[in-house]
């Protein structure tokens, strides 16, 4: 697949091309923005958005329906996209299809709950006889910038809820993969969506800050922490919606299914082979069953099948590049020379990298103490849960837990006690649906998405009072 560019713009443009991660085969080569081109967008944009800004939530409901209607056809399409550009294998791209009509489905419905409030005045010195009636106004221009791992879903997280508020979008997707969000503002095109409402700049971190510091109303980004903060700094004082990742836990106890904890550890670190923000990345077990714990989790690792992501039998893919490869490769030895035990995989071919499992992992190594994006479940035995509590409080991240008990008060303790934006009981910390607040704390990000509240974060509101 290679997209055409005029010739008039592929004279003077910067470019980069996006290679398939698992093959090296190129697939396209896009024309990277440059400043005046982002400018020219946003200008564009804000225009888009004063007059949609007008439009009812029924008509914002009926854009975003036919989107989604619009992927629904295109989906296998899509779903073959996603797989080559970002190496995920052809069932998790298909799912992400699936997700992406979900997500944009419910932004619609939100769209007709955007409810605001009236208040009595009548609590302050001079206000009988007033009311306030609060309400919910469009923002303008919502700058989308988002990651190679969801490329579909994580756009349209931001796509629908600045939608359904009534707001223009200028997207700026990962430069790793950036096909399925320039297919998806294709389709929006053919939905029917007013002129310049939804736009897209392609590029790495130039037109990206770039876009933080045009004339847009808001920024949502997910990324690293590092970007995030270097484009927080560049908005200036335009509000921030920023997803930056986490070091999530899963928590076995005692009494825990240690079957179903075993699967789930496994489903939520090898999917997207690990690269995900919310993927289990610190996996404490209780002693008292660590050793059956870790009998269950091997077999199951021993079973996953990796390969050529294109396959349909094959569970898990790549990494997106040899760079997060040698990293992450790097992050073992260093672990290992700290003490740690290796129990399963930690071999590569190219970015293709076993399902791995390793034991004892000092605390402060970095595959331990940090963000570590690959295929990796790092172990450790705990006998006190306090101490794992503040273990995880210590932390910079503050994103989602996961624990495994049926034991109602240590439920409750946990809940109350670890500093996260989400804690999921018996599932692990990268369970999400698509209309619930997600988001976390700390150096994990500003802000919320999922549909609903994402909804109000890209709204402003407004308060009469008569």
């Amino acid at each position: 697949m290679t997209l055409a560019i005029p010739a008039a713009r592929r004279a003077r443009a910067a470019r980069f091309a996006v290679t398939n991660p698992f093959s090296g085969a190129m697939l396209a080569e896009l024309p990277e923005a440059d400043e005046a081109e982002v400018l020219a967008v946003v200008a564009r944009a804000r225009s888009s958005a004063a007059a949609f800004r007008n439009s009812t939530p029924h008509e914002r409901r009926a854009l975003l329906n036919r989107l989604a209607d619009l992927i629904e056809r295109d989906a296998e399409v899509l779903a073959q996209i996603i797989c080559a550009e970002v190496g995920k294998t052809i069932t998790e791209a298909r799912g992400e299809a699936r997700r992406a009509q979900n997500t944009l489905r419910l932004s619609g419905d939100a769209a007709t709950f955007l409810d605001g409030e009236v208040l009595h005045c009548a609590v302050v010195a001079g206000g009988k006889d007033r009311q306030a009636v609060v309400s919910y106004v469009p923002t303008g221009v919502v700058a989308a910038i988002t990651p190679f791992n969801y490329p579909l879903n994580l756009l349209c997280h931001k796509l629908g809820p600045a939608i359904a508020a009534g707001n223009a979008v200028v997207a700026k997707p990962s430069p790793k993969a950036p096909l399925a969000a320039d297919y998806l503002i294709k389709l929006a095109e053919e939905a029917g969506f007013p002129t310049d409402l939804v736009q897209i700049v392609h590029g790495g971190a130039m037109p990206a800050m770039s876009l933080a510091r045009a004339p847009i109303d808001l920024l949502s980004f997910t990324g690293g922490p590092e970007a995030g903060l270097a484009l927080k700094r560049a908005s200036g004082l335009v509000r921030c919606l920023m997803e930056l990742g986490g070091n999530d836990p899963l928590i076995v106890l005692p009494d825990a299914d240690l079957a179903a904890a075993a699967a789930t550890a496994i489903g939520h670190r090898f999917e997207i082979a690990g690269q995900s923000c919310a993927a289990v990345k610190k996996l404490y077990v209780h002693s008292a069953v660590a050793d059956a714990f870790s009998q269950q989790l091997l077999a199951l690792v021993a079973d996953h099948r990796y390969g050529d992501p294109a396959r349909d039998d094959t569970q898990m893919g790549t990494l997106i590049d040899m760079a997060a490869a040698t990293d992450l490769a790097a992050r073992l030895r260093e672990a290992e020379a700290g003490g740690a035990r290796l129990l399963a995989g930690g071999t590569a071919e190219g970015t293709l990298f076993a399902p791995t499992v390793i034991e004892a992992v000092p605390p402060t190594a970095r595959l331990w103490a940090s963000e570590t994006f690959g295929p990796v479940l790092a172990l450790r035995r705990f006998d006190s849960l306090d101490a794992v509590i503040a273990e995880v409080n210590s932390t910079e991240f503050g994103l989602q837990a996961g624990i495994f008990t049926n034991d109602h008060a240590a439920i409750r303790h946990l809940t109350r006690r670890l500093q996260v934006g989400g804690v999921m009981v018996n599932e692990g910390p990268d369970f999400r649906a698509e209309h619930v607040p997600f988001g976390g704390i700390k150096g994990s990000g500003l802000g919320r998405e999922g549909v609903r509240i994402a909804l109000r974060e890209m709204s402003e509101t407004r308060v009469v009072i008569d």
